[in-house]
This record gives structure tokens, C-alpha cells and sequence, in this order.
């Protein structure tokens, strides 16, 4: 039996749950080693450019997905299909990567505009979840993103995501440079 077939049939069972280096060792019955070298064999063969797929590590997961260079077929798709994700709803999503975990009334606050509606769809397509109660009066739910979100934006961890810029506080510094500059 070839190992590496029976890896790329579970790369393709698990889907986007994904799957850990550990369990992939444990199931195929291999060292980490060979566990690895199995992953990187068959990430080699999907490099070809007459693949569609290859293997991403995502979520602490490897997976199977398609490849980037091929964006704008898999666009026309989603076009034809319901639109993904509202304005709205990636405006939470944002507010949740960045402020987790977080209860709607603080989303609302950052917002100015009740979420209630977008956070029911958003749970209802797995990208955020409900962890647990905050201390606060009423003892509201705490939300925190989820795996699905990390493979939907192509994140391995939330440590990836793109640095907040305020952009008041680099006009200030230009300001005050130019002002240095006159000086001299």
C-alpha cells in the first residue's frame, strides 16, 4: 500500500476540519519524520501547474486547497452563487479577529449599530462561536472566531492578520516632521 495515496485520501475525508501532523502519524502509523516527509512528497507532486489543489497549513491543520493562481475561475463560481459574506458581516468579523473574545454589546459600541442579526448569520456559517459568559451584567456571550474563519481569509493563526494602522497618528507624526524640517 502506498502511503502517500492513503495520506491523500484522508487529506480529501477530512476537507476543511483539516488534519494535525500527529494524527496523520498516528492513522498512517509513522514516525513524525516520515509523517513529514510524507506531507512534503505530496506538496511536491501538487506544485505541477496541471494541479488544481495542494496542501496549505492552515488553522494548525493541513488541508487541501485550491491554489491562488487560479482565483479568478473560483470568482466567477462564488458570482454565480450567494454572495459569501456582507459588508456588515465582515465589518464584525474584524471586530471580533481583532478584540476576542467579545460581546455583542461591545461590537455594537464599536460599530454604533446593533449586530445582533449579523452575528446570527455569522454563527449560522461557522465563522465566529460562542465560548463562554462575560462577567458583565446579564452575563452576555462572549464570541471568538473560529477554524472555518481561519481557512475562509487563508490564516494559520490570528497572529497573521494585518497590523491596525492608526492613520491620525501617522498624519501627526508627518506633521510634526515637516515642522522639524522648517525648523532646520
Amino acid at each position: 500500500m502506498k502511503l502517500m495515496g492513503v495520506l491523500e485520501g484522508l487529506l480529501f475525508v477530512v476537507g476543511d476540519e483539516g488534519i494535525t501532523l500527529n494524527e496523520i502519524c498516528s492513522i498512517l502509523n509513522v514516525t513524525e519524520e516520515q509523517g513529514r516527509n510524507l506531507l512534503l512528497a505530496l506538496k511536491n507532486e501538487y506544485e505541477s501547474e496541471d494541479r488544481g489543489i495542494k496542501i496549505s497549513y492552515l488553522g494548525e491543520t493541513f488541508k487541501l486547497t485550491t491554489k491562488k493562481e487560479h482565483k479568478e475561475y473560483y470568482q466567477k463560481l462564488v458570482r454565480t452563487k450567494e454572495s459569501l459574506l456582507s459588508q456588515a458581516q465582515l465589518e464584525v468579523l474584524a471586530i471580533i479577529a481583532y478584540n476576542e473574545p467579545i460581546t455583542r454589546i461591545e461590537i455594537d459600541e464599536i460599530r454604533g449599530i446593533s449586530s445582533a442579526y449579523v452575528i446570527k448569520k455569522l454563527l449560522s456559517k461557522d465563522l465566529i462561536k460562542v465560548i463562554g459568559k462575560s462577567d458583565l451584567p446579564g452575563r452576555p456571550n462572549l464570541y471568538k472566531t473560529t477554524r472555518e474563519f481561519l481557512d475562509c481569509f487563508g490564516l494559520s493563526t490570528l497572529n497573521d492578520l494585518p497590523e491596525i494602522v492608526n492613520q491620525k497618528e501617522e498624519e501627526i507624526e508627518l506633521f510634526d516632521k515637516k515642522e522639524i524640517e522648517e525648523l532646520l
